[in-house]
């Protein structure tokens, strides 16, 4: 049965979202990594206030963890509106939309978190409020039900999915700013560690920052996470002091190595080579060798394993590579 790591998934516990939510940048000079999509929002935002309009509706997708709620917080206030926010699956009803809609002012932003969850009839509701800024509403039943048209101000909707291929194409043609968000490199996650280490009130210097880095899956909530153990460690073990050393003790006290895989990780590369002589084997296999639910190895282990290079996916199954080989200090046997 394979346990992952929480510090290793994107996802966060109420408590952990609300230190993440007080280490968010809160200036656009401040929010570092994802550039293009930095710069071509900056540039919508100067054109549309410009103009004395709202921003097109902007969609952000991509991996979870990477920035996506900052980015939208960081829209409306560079609008100078206020931002409301919502989640795909809060949105059961049209009467939940319709209450939402109807509150916001000119300009504000709204923001559907995981987007591809909604229901289609509220998908639908809002073809007419993003196009039109106008929303259709039923009343009453049978004969006597007929339609009533409310104006809505002008509005920003901000959609953020893990799953883009989910939304359906008339939905996502609505978006005037699509963009992809991409998964970090060890120096760009250096600089939002130490600017978190600054509000955290601990001292992390570069090459402890790195350390941290390069086991965060190239994800920033992941390396928050990462530096919230490392704080605990050396609070608790070494009065406060964080050096490299100290750093590769806190995370091996995890079971990090040193490219963030987990001891989960390891153990279904490990299944694979000293079971199944390295692949192909097929996901069923896998699973039963490792008693482990196929969708949990699809969407949460091996993601990160095809990210690094470690297996890959063929017709006939599963294959781990030679650089797998080497990272488990296992001999290649040539296949």
């Amino acid at each position: 049965m394979i346990e992952q790591n929480t510090n290793l998934t994107p996802e966060s516990s109420p408590e952990e979202e609300q230190l993440l939510n007080s280490l968010r940048v809160g200036e656009w000079g401040a929010f570092r990594g994802q550039e293009q999509v930095k710069n071509s929002l900056l540039i919508a935002i100067e054109a549309a206030k410009e103009r004395g309009e709202a921003v097109d509706h902007i969609l952000l997708y991509g991996p979870p963890g990477l920035g996506k709620t900052t980015l939208s917080h960081l829209v409306a206030k560079a609008m100078g509106s206020q931002i409301k926010m919502t989640h795909g699956t809060a949105l059961a009803k049209t009467g939940d939309l319709a209450a939402i809609l109807t509150n916001l002012q000119n300009q504000d932003v709204l923001f559907i978190d995981e987007i591809h969850r909604l229901p289609r009839p509220i998908e639908e509701m809002l073809y007419s409020a993003m196009e039109d800024f106008a929303l259709d509403l039923v009343i009453g039943k049978g004969p006597s039900a007929r339609t009533v048209r409310l104006d809505l101000p002008q509005f920003t909707l901000v959609g953020a999915t893990t799953r883009f291929g989910l939304l359906s194409r008339p939905f996502r043609d609505r978006f005037g700013v699509v963009h992809r968000m991409e998964y970090y490199q060890p120096p760009e996650l250096v600089g939002i560690l130490i600017q978190a280490g600054e509000k955290l009130k601990i001292t992390l210097d570069e090459e402890c920052a790195l350390e941290i880095s390069k086991r965060s899956r190239g994800t920033p909530r992941i390396a928050l996470k990462l530096l919230k153990r490392v704080r605990d460690f050396a609070q608790i073990k070494h009065n406060n002091t964080i050096t490299p050393a100290i750093v590769y003790e806190a995370l091996g006290l995890q079971n990090i190595d040193t490219l963030g895989l987990t001891h989960s990780d390891r153990d279904f590369l490990e299944v694979i080579i000293k079971r199944h002589s390295g692949g192909p084997v097929g996901l069923s296999t896998i699973a039963a060798t490792l008693n482990e639910d196929p969708i949990t190895i699809e969407e949460v282990v091996e993601p990160y394993l095809i990210q690094v290079g470690f297996i890959k996916k063929t017709p006939k199954g599963r294959i781990v590579s030679e650089s797998a080989y080497t990272h488990l200090g296992i001999e290649y046997n040539g296949q």
